[in-house]
């Protein structure tokens, strides 16, 4: 029951009020608000060793994703990091969207390839171990072309260069065509790139002149995918990983208290990562709250 009713809140947003009422009408187990919470205290501790090991798994992967978003504790500004891999997700809330907070994911010493958006803390990643996010980069592209102006071309060419880029991976990814075909055809991309970001550069939109040097610095971290196995050009699965996140503070504007903020971020760890494992989320828990209760070692979160 315990691991039942931290799953309902967990994993599919139901508020403490709703988890009592469904203890009492469908489990017909009445039980306090309080009580409600003090159970969520306790998976949170039955699960702390499953959180340490995916963040362990995710520092330690060659290839990682990572994003953050905002969050709150008593109203106060602060920010939840994710990072993942193909089987394992990771999160944490901390007080500083700068690089305590990347270190308190990642690790003070970052290791592997890092898919990321172009926030400037992300910039102690050397160029050629990151992956920028092609997604972003059409939705600034768009920006440029609807705000008009004498760089207009710039957004256009953009536009032009992630729909090829697009078709070329797509077909890469459905297999028909070789990662060698697949270069080949980014290739001259990469060239009508640079002229193009040299150009708006040195052109006399302000903006978009900043834009252009911006991404000249990094442009290398355009074209990892390209040579790198398990590499992608978007960070879109990030994102959808942290939507269950954005959704739970959308819904109770975040936490009020830090036992709350740790509940939150090891409950998002396990039911992400039981997801992309296919595991049973529920189950999962259980096992760790008998092991809690029991003494025992919790079950390893990453390798069932």
């Amino acid at each position: 029951m315990t691991a039942t009713l931290s799953y309902f809140s967990g994993c599919h947003g139901v508020s403490k009020r709703g988890v009592e009422e469904i203890a009492e009408t469908v489990l017909g187990v009445p039980i306090a608000l309080g009580t409600v919470a003090n159970l969520e205290q306790e998976v949170s501790d039955a699960l702390a060793p499953a959180h340490a090991e995916a963040i362990e798994a995710v520092r330690q992967a060659d290839v990682k994703f990572a994003d953050e978003t905002s969050w709150k504790l008593w109203g106060k500004l602060c920010w939840l990091w994710a990072a993942a891999t193909s089987g394992v997700a990771a999160f944490v809330i901390h007080a500083q969207r700068g690089g305590q907070g990347l270190a308190a994911i990642l690790g003070e010493t970052i290791e592997g390839i890092v898919h990321s958006d172009r926030w400037h803390v992300y910039l102690q990643v050397p160029e050629e171990r990151r992956q920028l996010c092609w997604a972003h980069l059409k939705r600034d592209f768009q920006k440029i072309v609807d705000c008009g102006g004498p760089s207009v071309f710039v957004g256009r060419r953009g536009l032009r260069l992630v729909q090829e880029l697009f078709v070329a991976w797509h077909a890469f990814q459905a297999g028909t065509i070789t990662r060698q075909r697949l270069k080949d055809l980014i290739a001259p991309l990469e060239r009508r790139m640079s002229n193009t970001l040299l150009k708006g550069a040195f052109g006399s939109d302000a903006r978009v002149a900043k834009f252009c040097e911006n991404l000249i610095y990094l442009e290398p971290a355009l074209w990892t995918f390209v040579k790198v196995q398990n590499v992608e050009p978007t960070n879109n699965f990030m994102e959808r990983l942290v939507r269950l996140a954005v959704l739970w503070r959308r819904r109770s504007f975040g936490c009020n208290s830090v036992a709350g903020c740790r509940f939150v971020e090891r409950i998002l760890t396990v039911v992400q990562t039981c997801r992309l494992r296919e595991n049973n989320t529920l189950e999962y828990l259980a096992k760790a709250v008998h092991a809690h209760r029991s003494g025992t070692a919790c079950p390893s979160l990453v390798t069932e």
